[in-house]
């Protein structure tokens, strides 16, 4: 097999193979993360990983969030799925606009096993809610492995339903709703859209995948190709897996809700956008998820950030490409809601 050449064969990579060369404004960012946060995620040092997290990113309260009136913030309790308790979803929005809005109904990342509704608000009410007049429903699934699949996204779906049935209670607009996430988080706004599509639940206007967590076989060439490279490898990746998924990893018959990779019918979606860096494991996933999404009839902007890595936006967030990242996202998002009919909401 030459350098940089494709396998013959799905999920087999054989060595030697050159990997893409890191932005050189985000190398520096990735060198200043300590040794212990770039280890590879194993069973034995998650509930180290999980207190390093929660002390580095610690949780904004809602008073925080307000900014000083800028936003409006609520935390509220709402059904849960049957046999489940009820979901927490952080309510945010800009202060002074006339409703009913648009809504970006997300899913925080964290590999599934980390992070919370709340530490992703500031950046998302900054970029997103205060210049394209949008609310924001943040939700606080269950993580792994102390709940495993469906549980965390059968909380995203009871919210989601919920939120579309109190719109008017909300200020929101039902047919104007987005559903989004980060990592782990895309991957499950990809499920939940899946799931949506197949219950014939609230139709939403997009998705916005960002380096979505999709594929739980680990057998893609990136896979291989960025193993050791990032903060994000194979270990780390089949760790998470396994403590969301349990028994049922590696399973042949695991549903597409668990692993939105495994769809074989991607027809009926929503306007999507996706993006992931050139230099991450879940390159080839998000470019194969997108391509599939053409091949089915449907829409999908599909960006590849040459030289990112995992996260890079929110590591080296001044740097040119992350910047440029960022602005993607907000023109889609500009133009999706455009396009919607009713055109974007101003502070007044």
């Amino acid at each position: 097999m030459s350098v940089g050449s494709v396998p013959s064969e799905p999920g087999r990579v054989q060595a030697p193979y050159a990997a893409p060369p890191f932005d050189p404004e985000l190398e520096p960012a990735l060198a200043a993360i300590s040794r212990e946060s770039r280890e590879s995620l194993t069973p034995d040092n998650l509930e180290a990983r999980r207190e390093r997290d929660a002390a580095s990113r610690p949780r904004p309260t809602a008073e925080e969030l307000r900014a000083d009136g800028r936003f409006e913030v609520t935390e509220l309790r709402v059904p849960g799925p049957p046999d489940g308790p009820d979901v927490t979803l952080v309510s945010a929005r800009p202060a002074g606009l006339t409703g009913p809005l648009p809504l970006l109904y997300y899913m925080h990342g964290g590999a599934m096993v980390m992070g919370n509704a709340w530490s992703v608000l500031p950046r998302i009410l900054r970029e997103w809610a205060l210049p394209l007049g949008l609310a924001v429903l943040s939700v606080e699934y269950r993580l792994a492995p102390e709940t495993r699949y469906p549980g965390p996204l059968e909380d995203c779906y009871a919210g989601l339903v919920w939120a579309a049935g109190h719109a008017a209670e909300l200020d929101i607009d039902a047919d104007r709703v987005i559903i989004g996430g980060k990592s782990a988080g895309g991957g499950l706004a990809a499920a939940l859209t899946l799931l949506n599509r197949d219950r014939g639940g609230p139709r939403p206007l997009g998705q916005l995948l960002l380096c979505p967590m999709l594929d739980d076989r680990g057998g893609t060439f990136s896979s291989h190709q960025m193993s050791g490279l990032g903060i994000w490898d194979r270990t780390s990746d089949v760790t998470v897996w396994k403590a969301l998924l349990g028994e049922r990893y590696g399973a042949a018959d695991l549903p597409p809700y668990a692993a939105p990779a495994r769809a074989t019918d991607l027809s009926g979606l929503p306007p999507t956008f996706i993006d992931v860096g050139s230099a991450e494991m879940f390159r080839d996933e998000d470019v194969a998820y997108a391509n599939a999404i053409w091949q089915a009839g449907g829409q999908a902007e599909l960006h590849v950030w040459p030289g990112g890595y995992h996260g890079f936006d929110g590591l080296a967030p001044k740097a040119a490409l992350s910047q440029d990242a960022r602005e993607a996202r907000t023109r889609w998002l500009r133009r999706l809601l455009a396009q919607s009919g009713e055109g974007n909401r101003h502070v007044r």
